[in-house]
C-alpha cells in the first residue's frame, strides 16, 4: 500500500480511468453535502492567504498491468461520492467558462481533457465510470454539449465497446441525484466568480491510496477507513464484503447471478428492509439474533465458520442459499406473494406487525418449497403464528420473549416427518417452560376478548373486524372501503336521545364500553362522518347506516331495538363465539 497526500487534480490529471466496482453502492450524495462541498471551495477560493483543505482520501487498487493504451485502469474502493460530486463540479465549471466566455486561468477544453475525459473513443474516454445504475446518467452529464454522444456497454464476443446514442436528452431512468446536484452546481456557479471557485478546487487536498491486490486487503483497509461521506448501511458492507475481495471476472458472476437479482427482488425496499433480511436470515441459521446494528459482524463471523467448518462451502454457494431465502422474504414480508390464499395469511402476520416471526417463516416456508409440507399444511401454520401473537395481545402477555419464541423454542421442537401435529405440541409445550410464552386458551382468550379495549391501535382493530366480517363469508369482503365506526359515539357530550337510550347510567356505560368489541363495527368511510353523533335510531335506518349496509356485522345492529349495557354485552358474545373459531387453538 502506497499513501501520501496530494491536490485533488493532480490527481486526476493523467492518462487514466477511475472506474467504481459493481459491488459499490449508488451515488448517494445529498444536496446539504453538495452545499457543505461548494462552501469549502468557495471560502478557499475566496481567501487572500494560500491554505488548502483536507476532504478525505481516495483509495483504489492499482493492477500496474502493461496497457497497450497507456490509460490506467483503477479500481475505487473508498472515496467515490466525493470524487463523483467534484466531477459534476468540474464539468458544470467547464460549460459555465465556455458559456459565460471569462477567463479562469484554464480553458474549458483544457478543464475537460485534463480532469474529465481523455481524447479517446473506447470504454477508456471517461475519467471515472459509476456502477450499471449511474454510468450512463453521469457520461450523459459530461457528454451534452458534444456534437456526438458514447454511451458504454459491456464488450462482446466482437469487441464493441461503444455505441452511438441518437437521443441527447437525458433517460427517464436517469440517475436523481447525479442530476439534482449537478443541476445545483450550474445554478450557483451563474452566480459565482468563476476564478474564485477554480482556485478553490486547485486547493483541495486528499490522501491518495493506492492498493496492490496480491498483498494488500481491499476490505480490511476499506473497514478501517473514517469517511467523511455518508455513512454506509449494513446491506453495503456486506455487498462490499461479498465482492471486493474477488476477481473481477467472479465479482461480476457472483453480483449478476445473486446479488443484482436480490436488489430487483427487494426493489424500493432495498434500502431498508435487506439488513433486516440478513439479521432473520443469520438468527434462522444460527438460532441467536443479531443485533441490527451489528449484523456485518455477525455476518462476517457465520461466513467464516461455514467455509473453515465445511470445506466444500464456498463464497458462492452461501450467496447462492441466501438468494434464495431472499425470495421467501420478500414474499411473506413485502406482499410479493404470487398464491392470493399464502398472501393474505402473510398480510394478515404483518398487520400484527410480528417481525420476529420471520426467521421461524423464512423455514417454514423453505419447508414448503422443499415440499416438505403441503399448501394446507402450511396454511393452518400461518394460522396457528397469527392467531398465538393475536391471542397473546388481547390477553395483554408482554410482547418481549416472542423474540425467542420463534427464534430457538418452536423450530428446534419440530419433526420434520410429523410437521404439523409436531409443531402445534411445541407450542402447547411452551406453556411448560414458562406463563409467559404461553398460548391461551379459548376460556382466557374468550373472557379478555369481550373487555378488552382493542381500539388503541386502528390498525389492528380494522383487522379484528375485517377478519370477523369475513367469518364464514362466501365471498370475502376486502373492506378496504369501511371505516372503524363507534355505535355509541365518542362525543363527551352525547345528545338527549343517546342519554335516553343508554339509561340513567349513560355516562359510565360510554366510559366503559366505548372502544370494546361489543361497540365497533364497520361502515362504508363516506357515510361515516354522516352517522358519527346520530342517536342509535336513525343510525340504523339513515341512508349508509346499519340496516343498508351489506356487511354481516351489521347484522344484529340494524335488529336490535335498543342499544344498552345488555345489547353490548349480548353482541360481544356473540363475536367472542367467532373469534375462537378465527383465532384458532392448537387441538
Amino acid at each position: 500500500m502506497e499513501a501520501h497526500d496530494t491536490d485533488f487534480l493532480e490527481l486526476l490529471d493523467g492518462n487514466k480511468q477511475f472506474a467504481v466496482p459493481i459491488f459499490q453502492r449508488r451515488y448517494s450524495w445529498e444536496e446539504k453535502h453538495c452545499e457543505k462541498l461548494w462552501d469549502d471551495v468557495l471560502s478557499l477560493g475566496q481567501s487572500s492567504t494560500s491554505q488548502y483543505h483536507f476532504i478525505g482520501s481516495i483509495v483504489y487498487i492499482d493492477p500496474k498491468v502493461n496497457n497497450a493504451s497507456k490509460v490506467r485502469e483503477l479500481q475505487v474502493i473508498d472515496g467515490q461520492q466525493r470524487l463523483t460530486t467534484l466531477t459534476l463540479l468540474l464539468a458544470a465549471l467547464s460549460r459555465a467558462v465556455e458559456g459565460q466566455g471569462v477567463d479562469i486561468g484554464i480553458t474549458p477544453e483544457e478543464l475537460s481533457d485534463y480532469y474529465l475525459n481523455v481524447r479517446r473513443n473506447d470504454k477508456l474516454r471517461y475519467k471515472q465510470l459509476l456502477t450499471q445504475y449511474d454510468k450512463d446518467t453521469l457520461i450523459q452529464l459530461l457528454d451534452g454539449n458534444n456534437q456526438e454522444w458514447f454511451r458504454i456497454v459491456d464488450q462482446d464476443e466482437k469487441g464493441t465497446l461503444i455505441q452511438l446514442v441518437e437521443d441527447k436528452e437525458l433517460p427517464t431512468n436517469a440517475a436523481p441525484r447525479l442530476v439534482e446536484n449537478y443541476r445545483l452546481f450550474e445554478a450557483k456557479l451563474k452566480h459565482a466568480d468563476l476564478e474564485s471557485v477554480y482556485v478553490g478546487i486547485q486547493r483541495l487536498r486528499i490522501v491518495d491510496i493506492v492498493l496492490d491486490r496480491p498483498d494488500d486487503n481491499p476490505q480490511l483497509i476499506f473497514e478501517s477507513l473514517n469517511s467523511t461521506g455518508l455513512e454506509l448501511s449494513e446491506a453495503d458492507l456486506i455487498r462490499n464484503y461479498v465482492l471486493m475481495g474477488q476477481e473481477p471476472s467472479f465479482q461480476k458472476t457472483l453480483y449478476e447471478t445473486y446479488w443484482r437479482p436480490m436488489e430487483k427482488r427487494f426493489g424500493d425496499a432495498y434500502t431498508g428492509s435487506f439488513d433486516r433480511f440478513v439479521r432473520d436470515y443469520l438468527t434462522l441459521k444460527t438460532r441467536q439474533i443479531p443485533n441490527i446494528r451489528n449484523v456485518y459482524d455477525s455476518f462476517k463471523v457465520y461466513v467464516q465458520k461455514r467455509i473453515n467448518l465445511e470445506m466444500s462451502e464456498t463464497m458462492e454457494t452461501i450467496i447462492a442459499e441466501i438468494s434464495r431465502y431472499s425470495k421467501h422474504y420478500v414474499r411473506i414480508a413485502l406482499g410479493k406473494e404470487e398464491d392470493t390464499e399464502l398472501r393474505d395469511c402473510f398480510a394478515d402476520i404483518n398487520t400484527l406487525e410480528v417481525t420476529v416471526a420471520f426467521p421461524f417463516l423464512l423455514e417454514v416456508y423453505e419447508d414448503y418449497k422443499q415440499e416438505c409440507i403441503q399448501k394446507s399444511e402450511l396454511i393452518e401454520i400461518l394460522r396457528l403464528v397469527e392467531s398465538y401473537v393475536f391471542r397473546r395481545a388481547i390477553c395483554d402477555i408482554p410482547t418481549n420473549s416472542l423474540n425467542t419464541t420463534f427464534a430457538s423454542r418452536l423450530m428446534p421442537k419440530v419433526d420434520k416427518s410429523n410437521y404439523l401435529e409436531s409443531l402445534k405440541k411445541a407450542f402447547l409445550n411452551l406453556v411448560e417452560q414458562s406463563d409467559r410464552y404461553r398460548y391461551p386458551m379459548n376460556s382466557d382468550f374468550k373472557q379478555a376478548f369481550q373487555v378488552k379495549g382493542v381500539y388503541n391501535n386502528p390498525r389492528r382493530c380494522w383487522y379484528l373486524l375485517r377478519k370477523l366480517e369475513n367469518y364464514e363469508r362466501r365471498q370475502p369482503h376486502s373492506c378496504v372501503d369501511q371505516t372503524i365506526e363507534h355505535v355509541i359515539p365518542q362525543n363527551d357530550n352525547l345528545c338527549e336521545e343517546w342519554q335516553q337510550e343508554l339509561g340513567e347510567n349513560w355516562r359510565e356505560i360510554q366510559e366503559k364500553y366505548l372502544h370494546k368489541i361489543g361497540n365497533l363495527t364497520l361502515i362504508g368511510w363516506k357515510d361515516n362522518p354522516a352517522l358519527s353523533d346520530l342517536p342509535f335510531k336513525e343510525k340504523q335506518k339513515t341512508k349508509g347506516g346499519f340496516c343498508e349496509s351489506e356487511l354481516h356485522l351489521n347484522r344484529s345492529l340494524c335488529q336490535t331495538k335498543q342499544w344498552n349495557e345488555n345489547a353490548i354485552l349480548a353482541r360481544a358474545k356473540e363475536l367472542t363465539e367467532k373469534a375462537i373459531k378465527i383465532w384458532i387453538y392448537p387441538e
